[in-house]
């Protein structure tokens, strides 16, 4: 029996050890193919780049040659007009970044070279980081990236993201929409000295946003709302908030109930997030920031620490969320208490202009008849 035993472990040993094997291989096939064809379209780019900025193909040549290759290979993809003007656009903004010491752009397509460029990156001021990471994100990442992000910085920001954190592109819209690249590490807070083990401190101050845009929220009276209304709709689109405040975290759920002492409280949202092991509780405030504000808060992080906090996980976050605030009034209000806690602020989206609210009938009316006639097919 023993030995059946035995047996079963080094089985078990095996195929972890085999299986770990594939997803290597796998992995390093996937990324392989990806820098082939990112090399492919920086390569057709700067063929395009060359003959339409010299003007040595006419008007239109582009939507004519995307034509006749799809007439040439059956089933070809990715040669649209529109993505080969955007293979343009990757060659020309990458080419000072990727060959620094190109002087002029020639007429070659040369596959290999330039293939070999995108594998090796030659500039010195890329470290292996930045290498990986710009081989491993897809050619539309590449693109939305490019036209949205003007800083170099701000580029590798949300390229180095992608790969890390494996963002499928409708993820990186999200995050490139809410501005990662400048409201992340600028939240007003007090982790540094309150969590006491200093890379779990910056983890958290990366972790959260300065500011959470909400525009993808319905408020039905902007004009006369609460905080549990916000907090109401922000549950209906959790996993758009989700998105936009990190893949780390993980919703519990909303008034959340705490008993301290027989009686009630409820707290508006309760998360845990995953990269720094701890609850986080987020209250919402409609009007600005007031110092007394975080009195409530500090006491249910102290009630969640006592009474649902787990032996192995990290003192909880509170993050309050409110309308406005004045940062300097934050950082004073914070750091006296012995909580992790952090001020953000939050915007709704602008809703639907007043001009066309008459309209709104009108488009009801439209969808219902369009709805009739769909049923009316089936």
């Amino acid at each position: 029996m023993s030995n059946i035993k035995q047996d079963l472990s080094l089985y078990r040993v095996a195929v972890k050890k085999i299986k770990n094997a594939i997803l290597q291989s796998r992995y390093r096939t996937a990324e392989s193919a990806n820098t082939d064809l990112l090399a492919l379209y920086y390569s057709v780019g700067k063929y395009i780049s060359y003959n339409t900025r010299t003007n040595k193909w006419g008007t239109g040549a582009i939507e004519t040659i995307s034509t006749q290759l799809q007439g040439e290979i059956s089933g070809l993809r990715g040669f649209s007009p529109s993505n080969m003007k955007n293979m343009r656009i990757f060659f020309e903004q990458w080419t000072s970044e990727l060959e620094p010491n190109r002087q002029t752009v020639t007429a070659d397509l040369n596959m290999d070279c330039d293939l070999a460029l995108i594998r090796q990156l030659s500039s010195a001021e890329l470290d292996d980081v930045k290498v990986s990471a710009f081989r491993r994100v897809a050619f539309s990442h590449h693109i939305e990236i490019l036209r949205k992000c003007k800083s170099r910085d701000e580029r590798w920001y949300y390229i180095i993201r992608c790969a890390d954190e494996f963002w499928s592109y409708r993820t990186l819209i999200c995050h490139l929409k809410a501005d990662d690249y400048t409201a992340y590490g600028n939240l007003p807070n007090n982790f540094s000295l309150t969590i006491h083990n200093e890379e779990t401190a910056k983890i958290a101050i990366r972790s959260f946003r300065d500011e959470y845009l909400l525009d993808y929220i319905n408020i039905k009276e902007p004009d006369n709302y609460d905080e549990r209304d916000v907090e109401i709709a922000i549950v209906a689109e959790i996993k758009k908030f989700i998105m936009s405040a990190g893949d780390g975290f993980c919703f519990i759920g909303n008034q959340y109930r705490l008993i301290v002492d027989e009686e009630e409280f409820f707290i508006d949202m309760l998360f845990f997030e995953r990269n720094l092991q701890c609850l986080v509780a987020f209250e919402l405030k409609k009007d600005k920031f007031h110092p007394s504000d975080l009195g409530q808060l500090s006491f249910y992080l102290s009630a969640l620490d006592k009474y649902v906090r787990k032996p192995n996980e990290n003192k909880t976050i509170g993050i309050l969320l409110c309308e406005s605030k004045k940062r300097s009034i934050v950082e004073l209000a914070v750091q006296d208490y012995n909580k992790p806690l952090g001020v953000a602020t939050y915007q709704l989206g602008t809703d639907i202009p007043k001009q066309y609210i008459t309209l709104i009938p009108v488009i009801d009316g439209v969808q219902q008849i369009l709805l009739k006639n769909e049923n009316t097919k089936e």
